[in-house]
């Protein structure tokens, strides 16, 4: 796929798009030019609309604020399809059409795929097109801007490696091959080897004893981190010694016995401490590094839901999807027009977070009888995720986690008896099954009263909006309790509805007491108000956070209105609009978005 975007962009980036009409034959074409700086057009933003060239397509792809627009060539804005594409087999014909089961586009005198199922190529085309439109999506927008932070990693690394290990490298060669002369002179010389056999015999076997534990240590550093050429080496010659000193007979002089022990892991782990490695595998960058909060919440856009009394709840599916639940049994699917897309007939109007999406945009929620139900992409097939069971314990709110894959549920139990509502939060794994349950504190004491709404942090924690507590409590991915919110200034009054956690590790949660959002950093410091009483926003209740386009949604608790605000956005240094040009003309470098709707604030 990586490679179909690549062969796409460079196919795009030569094409220009003439006007329809030819004047004169003298005359010249008119060519469009990009919409932002004096560059050729090569891509076309459907939503915006406007022309961009290579440079300002990257840069508007990357855009937080456009990260959602739909870019495409010029030869798609007019509908171009390559019906001419000459046959690799028959270089007379055209291929006409495609080959299911082979996966290749095919000419009429290709006969190998004559007994398959063949479809027009055009089809075949926009179907493979619309398939993977939005890995390539991704592609553009997401991998090519993880890039240079990658490389920035790799190239200090490989620095590091040089600066570090050269001198390393040179002292453990050089006492290795003092080490191999001193072996190979006893070896070969009879009248040491019968002068130094009595007396220090009981010497070398120490050292063989300690040598062969060395070369075990060694051999586990080794296996547990990535080691450059050289000391794999250094182990090898080793090995090679460890195999080699039966043969020896024991001979070692007492000069000789210091050559290994100064060859000690400590001077390679010192080395190592200076490259920082976290775990074998793929290079990751954190999201410290690729986003940064802006000065203030900026409102992106706001829609009002139509056939609802009320967002108690919100969970976004895509940047133009969402369900909404109110009060009144009413939870339905509504894009960014507000018109409904889909209703839910058995969900429990007297919940709050009773509702969340997993990684394949299945709804999953509370019904009427508290189980809770699995609905399909395609919102044609409904099944029962988690059947209720115990009577005394009701789900109240729930949460899909994108790094487990788990469901969070969060409890209550309302005793009759003593009159006390006590809750608790439990972790089921995708087959079903109960793989946790948070209850108590360090002591033995409740941590939750009436857990309205649940999430979970990026470092493990769980989040619980305890609205009778009048606190956020939060435990850590083991269930030990780390800290309860209550409020800024410490210890005022909370009343906790909505929240949510963002890619920067942030908490946000509604405030019922105040009609504010506040944000907290993920070890419960107060940072700030992130929203306050507006006219866009009166009485904010629900929040869901948008990990794609890093936008946050806000539903509003009185009326029928969601709005959606951005408070971050890309660090400035992976943004640079002001680059020379892909192919080396540096006469003209992207100027500053001039276009309202893609603007940088």
């Amino acid at each position: 796929v990586t490679q179909t975007a690549h062969i796409m962009d460079t196919a795009s980036s030569q094409y220009i798009t003439a006007s329809s009409q030819y004047i004169t034959g003298s005359s010249p074409y008119r060519v469009h030019l990009c919409s932002k700086c004096p560059g050729d057009t090569a891509y076309y933003c459907v939503s915006c609309p406007c022309d961009l060239c290579p440079q300002c397509k990257e840069n508007h792809v990357k855009d937080l604020q456009t990260i959602d627009h739909d870019v495409v060539s010029h030869r798609d804005k007019i509908h171009y399809i390559p019906t001419q594409e000459i046959c690799v087999r028959h270089p007379s014909h055209f291929y006409t059409k495609y080959c299911e089961p082979c996966q290749v586009p095919a000419c009429n005198n290709c006969q190998t795929h004559r007994k398959h199922t063949q479809i027009d190529v055009k089809t075949a085309y926009k179907t493979k097109r619309q398939q993977h439109r939005g890995t390539i999506h991704t592609i553009r927008s997401e991998a090519l801007f993880y890039r240079p932070v990658l490389l920035t990693g790799i190239k200090a690394d490989v620095k590091t490696c040089h600066t570090e290990f050269s001198p390393l490298q040179s002292e453990m060669l050089t006492k290795a091959q003092t080490l191999k002369d001193l072996i190979d002179k006893v070896v070969y010389d009879p009248l040491n080897y019968v002068f130094c056999y009595f007396d220090f015999k009981h010497r070398c076997k120490k050292q063989k004893i300690e040598m062969i534990r060395h070369i075990v240590r060694l051999r586990r550093y080794e296996h547990r981190y990535v080691q450059p050429a050289f000391t794999f080496s250094a182990l090898q010659f080793l090995s090679f010694t460890k195999t080699a000193l039966p043969q020896i007979h024991l001979t070692l002089h007492t000069s000789q016995l210091s050559m290994t022990e100064s060859l000690n892991k400590e001077d390679v782990m010192e080395s190592l401490s200076a490259i920082q490695i976290t775990e074998r595998g793929n290079r990751r960058v954190g999201n410290q590094c690729l986003l940064k909060l802006t000065s203030g919440a900026e409102l992106h856009q706001s829609l009002t839901v139509t056939g609802v009394g009320g967002c108690y709840h919100i969970s976004c599916v895509t940047s133009d999807r969402v369900w909404v639940s109110d009060h009144w049994n009413n939870l339905m699917l509504t894009d960014t027009t507000g018109v409904p897309l889909h209703r839910v007939e058995d969900s429990w109007s007297g919940l709050y977070g009773l509702h969340t999406v997993n990684s394949e945009s299945e709804l999953i929620y509370i019904d009427r009888d508290y189980n809770i139900n699995k609905l399909s992409k395609d919102m044609k097939t409904t099944t029962t995720f988690l059947e209720r069971t115990d009577s005394t314990w009701r789900p109240w709110c729930v949460y899909w986690s994108p790094s487990t894959g788990d469901l969070l549920v969060g409890m209550y139990n309302d005793d009759t008896e003593t009159g006390k509502v006590t809750g608790k939060v439990t972790r089921y794994n995708q087959s079903g099954q109960l793989t946790q349950t948070i209850q108590y504190n360090n002591t033995g004491r409740r941590l939750y009263s009436y857990p309205r709404y649940i999430t979970e942090n990026n470092n493990g924690d769980v989040v619980v909006s305890d609205y009778w507590s009048g606190a956020v409590v939060v435990t850590e991915r083991g269930g030990r309790h780390r800290f309860s919110y209550t409020g800024h200034p410490s210890g005022s009054r909370l009343l906790p509805c909505g929240i949510c956690t963002d890619a920067l590790s942030h908490i946000l949660v509604c405030d019922d007491k105040t009609n504010t959002v506040q944000m907290i950093n993920k070890d419960g410091q107060f940072l700030s108000h992130l929203l306050t009483k507006s006219q866009e926003m009166v009485l904010p209740c629900s929040l869901s956070y948008d990990v794609n386009t890093h936008r946050l949604w806000v539903g509003s608790l009185y009326n029928n209105k969601v709005c959606v605000y951005r408070y971050i956005t890309r660090q400035d240094a992976l943004t640079d609009e002001h680059r020379p040009r892909p192919d080396g003309d540096t006469r003209y470098t992207t100027p500053p978005h001039n276009n309202s709707s893609t603007k940088r604030k």
